[in-house]
């Protein structure tokens, strides 16, 4: 936002400079992004009346003038504006001016007719072109008068970045009270009268739309709105980034800069009463102001008559409506509309507007009254018109409610860090228009003003009570803080969980929580998926019941980017909703998944390339749950998604925990996938509590036995190792299977199993006999359970 400094120094003016100004404005938060005269420097330019205009003898497009510069002699002017005139006045750079660019003014001749100085058009003195031809200045301006002066150019433009939750500093009152409070001074604003009704004639408004709580109007007649702009509004409205256009424009948008409040002129004859405050009806279109046509939606609000849309309320008036040389009796329009009634609507048309950039950042539900008052004011003294009676109309439920925030001086010191007086925290919330009451000491009840929507938690107020005691004064200290050393627990941590797989060669995944439909129908096609009320795509409509979901896409982006090797493992939530009757039921599982495709090692000199197969997948998760001290067994895995003969469930103490193996053929050519290795698991039973138990190493020799078994090839391998491990007493370290053979010498149904025994005594060196004993009882039960026999070697 850009204004004038002038302006607002007649609002408010403490006593520093222009530059200290604005770094008062950058540290209350309002970053100025540049501060720039209003015009370059230059000296010598004063105010000149032409006195006679005649031509020139020798030249068909100069003429010599006279001009009167207040001095006792007129000065001799060779110029060739083509709207030069006896009458006009005009800035005058007299001999010995320098103009910007540092071009001085001599004298001289032109076509042998002395010339002592020059009439300037509005670019030789740094302001924007209008015309071809001199800078006409008002009748009224007085001669000799420094240019600079008059016009003041000494003034500086502001340019203001305001962030979105500051919607109140989108005026010149409302960054005048943020530099008042800031100084300790007292905003000044200019007198605004009441212009009285003298009509009593007035249009009929029906508001019937929640997003307008609050609508005023007014009809003013006979309106001369061929009167011109003073030259004051010009250049406040100028320094300010808006053109000129005509009187009722240029008056309604100089109250919008310096209030805030967007207001806007309707050509009454043009309105068929009443005006209604409506939602858009389906197909509904409108010519706006810049000649762009929309078709509106449902939730766009309009201003409308019996017959057509108006405007875009907030946004935008229509051509149909819009005020014209010939107009000569207007409804003037001042209203609150809710900024999340008008929130993205310009937008969506390709609009920005000044009245939509204050309104979806929320503009004072007070300030309409008084807009309207200023408005009616400048009118009165500019174009004349009769006026009537202000019709203001509310659904006053609908209007923002100030609630009161408690506020302590705990919060305050605990927050910055530093103490603040308690007067100190009074003065500067009742300089932003806080009511601030204190029902005890240390403690405030604050109610934000109107204009604040952004002040709704007590974290809010002390940031303002920094800004303005002055972020410089925030005292730089080390943090103090009491540390008490908790108990260690032993507990595999998530952060270790990470580490071991990275070290494995995966890397972590971090995706959406939801899903393409389609993909996680392919996973569980049983299910009814958890759908999205508003994706943010297509490809993301339902909440996933399996993290794999989430990484096949992964992968595929990978694959199709020429990454043949791809690991990826996701620490996430998946939903399982298969027993869940209504969204409460629904549970979120913390789960660990992960996906591996293309070859055992990455591509080098000392391996072969080898396809990554069962064992190497069950050697990852093996490796992550030995980090966890988990020791799992394996059964046969029925999921539908995973290859019936390479996949297995992951058992912990009887429960199941997760599962591990290959995608279903099917379903990888579905996806255009080659091998494709998977697991997943639940991170709680990963992640479980350990106790550390320490028991000394034997100093005596440990012995080991070798059995093979001929047993039913049905049978798992887990099952009769866990059976040996029950059966071979506490001598028996550890047993582990070395062994697979089928084939000759092993009849059908059966195979051969052989299991290393390793047996040790803690105190002192085994007898054979023990051993024997020990791997008599063993075979003895496995024949009794299993009907297994010892294989002849």
């Amino acid at each position: 936002m850009k204004i004038s400094e002038n302006w607002l120094r007649t609002w408010v003016n403490p006593v520093v400079d222009s530059a200290t100004l604005s770094d008062q404005l950058t540290m209350l938060g309002l970053e100025v992004d540049e501060l720039k005269p209003a015009a370059k420097p230059f000296s010598g330019v004063v105010v000149g009346e032409v006195i006679t205009v005649e031509q020139h003898p020798d030249a068909d497009r100069l003429r010599v003038t006279t001009v009167n510069v207040g001095e006792e002699q007129a000065l001799q002017i060779v110029c060739g504006a083509p709207n030069v005139r006896v009458g006009m006045k005009a800035p005058v750079a007299k001999v010995g001016a320098v103009l910007p660019g540092d071009f001085k003014i001599k004298k001289g001749k032109l076509r042998g007719i002395e010339s002592h100085g020059m009439l300037c058009g509005a670019s030789e003195i740094d302001l924007e072109d209008k015309i071809d031809g001199l800078l006409e200045l008002p009748a009224d301006a007085p001669i000799g008068q420094d240019i600079r002066q008059y016009l003041q150019l000494d003034d500086h433009v502001i340019d203001i970045s305001i962030t979105p939750n500051r919607g109140d500093c989108f005026s010149i009152r409302g960054i005048a009270r943020e530099i008042a409070v800031r100084n300790d001074l007292t905003v000044t604003p200019p007198v605004i009268e009441d212009v009285a009704a003298d009509i009593t004639q007035q249009l009929e408004i029906e508001l019937n739309s929640a997003g307008c709580p609050r609508y005023l109007g007014r009809f003013i007649r006979n309106v001369n709105t061929q009167a011109a702009t003073p030259l004051w509004m010009e250049q406040a409205l100028a320094r300010s980034g808006i053109r000129q256009h005509s009187i009722l424009v240029d008056i309604t948008n100089y109250v919008l800069i310096e209030l805030g409040q967007p207001l806007h002129a309707f050509d009454a004859a043009k309105i068929v009463a009443p005006i209604q405050v409506r939602q858009a009806k389906a197909g509904e279109s409108l010519l706006l102001l810049n000649d762009q046509e929309v078709t509106l939606a449902e939730d766009v609000m309009v201003i409308a008559d019996q017959e057509k849309v108006l405007a875009m309320a907030g946004i935008m008036g229509g051509a149909s409506s819009a005020v014209s040389e010939q107009t000569t009796d207007i409804f003037l329009e001042s209203a609150f509309f809710a900024p999340l009634a008008i929130a993205n609507r310009a937008r969506r048309y390709g609009l920005h507007t000044d009245a939509s950039q204050r309104y979806e950042r929320g503009v004072d539900f007070e300030l309409p009254f008084l807009a309207m008052q200023r408005a009616s004011q400048l009118i009165q003294q500019l174009a004349g018109g009769e006026f009537g009676p202000i019709s203001c109309h509310e659904q006053a439920a609908l209007l923002p409610q100030r609630e009161q925030i408690s506020l302590t001086q705990q919060h305050v010191d605990q927050l910055l860090g530093y103490h603040i007086a308690p007067a100190v925290i009074e003065q500067s919330l009742q300089g932003l228009g806080c009511i601030v009451s204190q029902p005890s000491q240390g403690q405030w009840l604050v109610t934000p003003p109107s204009y604040r929507y952004d002040l709704s938690i007590y974290q809010d107020l002390v940031e303002e009570i920094a800004r303005i005691d002055g972020y410089d004064h925030i005292q730089i200290a080390l943090p103090q803080m009491s540390v008490h050393l908790q108990e260690h627990a032993d507990q595999f941590e998530v952060e270790q969980l990470r580490q071991s797989l990275v070290s494995l060669g995966y890397q972590e995944a971090i995706s959406f929580s939801f899903v393409d439909a389609k993909l996680e129908q392919q996973f569980n096609p049983n299910g009814q998926p958890l759908k999205l009320a508003n994706p943010i795509s297509s490809d993301l409509a339902v909440m996933r019941s399996s993290l794999l979901t989430s990484l096949i896409p992964c992968v595929q982006y990978n694959l199709n980017r020429q990454q043949a090797r791809v690991r990826f493992f996701e620490l996430g939530l998946r939903f399982d909703y298969e027993n869940a009757a209504s969204i409460k039921d629904l549970k979120q599982v913390p789960t660990l998944a992960l996906i591996a495709v293309g070859n055992r090692h990455a591509e080098s000199w000392l391996n072969a390339a080898q396809a990554m197969d069962f064992y190497d997948l069950k050697g990852d998760v093996e490796a992550v749950l030995a980090s966890a001290r988990i020791t799992a067994e394996y059964q046969v895995s029925q999921h539908a998604w995973l290859h019936p003969g390479q996949s297995a469930d992951i058992i912990v103490d009887g429960k199941k925990i997760g599962y591990l193996g290959r995608l279903h053929p099917s379903l990888e050519d579905a996806l255009d996938l080659g091998a494709t290795w998977v697991a997943e698991l639940s991170q709680q039973a990963v992640l479980q509590t350990y106790v550390s138990n320490f028991t000394e190493l034997s100093r005596f020799p440990s012995i080991r036995r070798d059995i093979a078994l001929l047993i039913n090839d049905k049978i798992n391998v887990s099952e009769i190792q866990r059976l040996i491990e029950n059966t071979g007493g506490e001598l028996l370290q550890s047993t582990w299977l070395f062994d697979v053979y089928t084939g000759q010498g092993v009849e059908a149904g059966k195979r051969s199993l052989a299991f290393a025994l390793l047996w040790q005594h803690p105190s002192r060196t085994l007898e054979d006999a023990e051993i024997k004993t020990g791997i008599d009882h063993i075979i003895e039960v496995l024949q009794n359970t299993y009907q297994a026999t010892l294989r002849a070697s």
